[in-house]
């Protein structure tokens, strides 16, 4: 049986570099092997490893981690959710979206890294009020500025969810959570409706329950295993066992203010 014909050197090369991308997605350090490490996993000189490296992180590829080693780079973890949502995350997240909806009746959406500094909005179900949040499906979005954006940067605040209000729209207000896969977060559970109806309280009550239904999906896509999730709040939205701060209230919902004179008759002073 003839054997393999030899590579060209350019063969060789792209060889090379995704043995390197798949050492680096794959990663035993926390997914952030530093460059000897990688070297010693594809079995190359170090120099030639750091050349390689090179090239990935200078197209976002791979990304320095602030330890020092090398992680998956922003563009690695937009094809990997894309992949994901097209094979597997959108159907899986279906029942989540559903049952956000029936416990909150606001619109709930799955969102993914975009372009750019940008996020698309890949899956939703539709909320049950009369008013409510139209469906954004395949259209894209700020990462900055809005929940789900915050989660996809991996800001999310150390209680599992964000809120936004009157950060894309004027008057809708976001509540989002992470959804995470084995080298970080892949893309965001969020529900989007009027700020009137979306209050502290009902923010406080629901975060907790995006927070749950996302480490679900995480650990379906081999994310990492929560030991603890926050408690679902209880009435008026606090959650048991944190009290609340009266000069700062809700510390996890930011408002993006507007002049009086852009906001609607009956929400001036």
């Amino acid at each position: 049986m003839p054997g393999k014909p030899p590579a060209s050197s350019s063969t060789r090369s792209v060889e090379r570099a995704l043995a390197l991308l798949a050492a680096v997605c794959t990663g035993g350090n926390e997914g952030c092997d530093t460059l000897v490490e990688l070297a010693r996993l594809v079995d190359l000189p170090v120099s030639t490893t750091l050349r390689l490296l090179r090239t990935l992180e200078q197209d976002q590829f791979v990304a320095r981690a602030d330890s020092g080693g090398y992680r998956p780079g922003p563009r690695m973890m937009q094809l990997g959710a894309r992949a994901l949502s097209h094979e597997h995350l959108v159907p899986l997240s279906r029942p989540a979206l559903d049952e956000l909806v029936a416990a909150t009746g606001e619109s709930a959406y799955l969102s993914v890294p975009g372009p750019g500094q940008s996020a698309l909005y890949l899956a939703m179900a539709q909320g049950t009020h009369s008013v409510r949040h139209a469906g954004w499906v395949g259209r894209s979005f700020p990462l900055d500025g809005s929940a789900a954006g915050t989660v996809l940067l991996g800001q999310t605040p150390e209680q599992g969810w964000t809120s936004i209000a009157s950060g894309i729209e004027p008057d809708v207000t976001a509540v989002a959570a992470p959804i995470s896969g084995p080298g970080g977060v892949v893309a965001a559970l969020s529900i989007v409706g009027p700020t009137y109806r979306l209050d502290q309280d009902a923010v406080g009550t629901f975060g907790p329950l995006l927070t749950r239904l996302a480490h679900g999906l995480s650990e379906h896509i081999g994310g990492p295993a929560q030991t603890s999730l926050p408690a679902e709040a209880g009435p008026g939205g606090t959650s048991p066992g944190k009290p609340t701060d009266p000069k700062h209230p809700f510390p996890n919902v930011t408002t993006h203010e507007r002049p009086v004179s852009e906001m609607p008759q009956h929400e001036r002073p």
